[in-house]
């Protein structure tokens, strides 16, 4: 058997259908949905009378349009007295854990999902927010989705997906004192440009990767995107 890369691993574990010309149907095992397009989405399956496909595989979180200071409120801002009882409705309507203001776990969407181990290595997680790729860091495959997408995942636990080109990109040795994996993946995106990884899912790998905390490896799937990668 061929090897394969990580990629290939967990996106061949989660083909549901093979649907022709390079479209794959794939399970999805985490969705997290933010206060931004989360309640419009969960809107339109609803006026399709439709259900959330898989309430306990989905975690909403107000994290896009809310105040961070101490005592804050859905009206602290403008999108957010319109946005986040909307999305605390549809989630308790449809059976969401939903982590709420008040709520001590509730934080960063992409923080949330690895400090709460609802993001494992080897799983796929997805969300409307085109950071997802920081749950990278844990060995999961994450991307960013629209709001069509999202709405079909919501009603299906599933996504139509063209399988990506991929990259490896290999970090030897050590980071040098006061080097941050940031100023890594910066200056991959010098030499290579925005859109060096356009249409590329990227690996990483290398002692210098190896070393890395998990803090620092989010950090790097985190600006990934930046490279133009999905």
């Amino acid at each position: 058997m061929a090897a394969r890369t990580l990629v290939e691993k967990i996106w061949d574990a989660h083909i549901v259908a093979d649907l022709g010309g390079g479209l794959d149907l794939l399970h999805v095992d985490r969705h997290l949905v933010h206060d931004l397009s989360g309640p419009p989405s969960l809107g339109m399956l609803a006026g399709r009378g439709l259900a959330v496909r898989n309430p306990e595989l989905t975690f909403a979180m107000p994290d896009h349009t809310v105040s961070t200071a101490v005592g804050r409120t859905d009206a602290d801002t403008n999108a957010g007295r319109m946005l986040v009882p909307a999305l605390r409705e549809r989630a308790h309507a449809e059976g969401i854990r939903l982590f709420d203001l008040d709520d001590g776990e509730q934080g960063i969407v992409h923080v949330v999902g690895p400090e709460l181990g609802l993001t494992l290595p080897g799983i796929t997680v997805l969300c409307g927010d085109s950071h997802t790729c920081t749950h990278g860091g844990l060995g999961a495959l994450g991307w960013g989705i629209g709001s069509s997408d999202l709405t079909h995942v919501l009603a299906t636990q599933t996504i139509v997906q063209r399988r990506p080109k991929q990259m490896r990109v290999t970090c030897s040795d050590s980071l040098a004192a006061e080097v941050e994996p940031k100023d890594l993946v910066l200056h991959l995106i010098g030499e290579h440009g925005a859109d060096g990884a356009a249409g590329f899912a990227v690996e990483y790998a290398g002692s210098a990767i190896a070393s890395m905390s998990v803090e620092g490896r989010m950090t790097l799937c985190n600006l990934t995107m930046e490279f133009g990668a999905k």
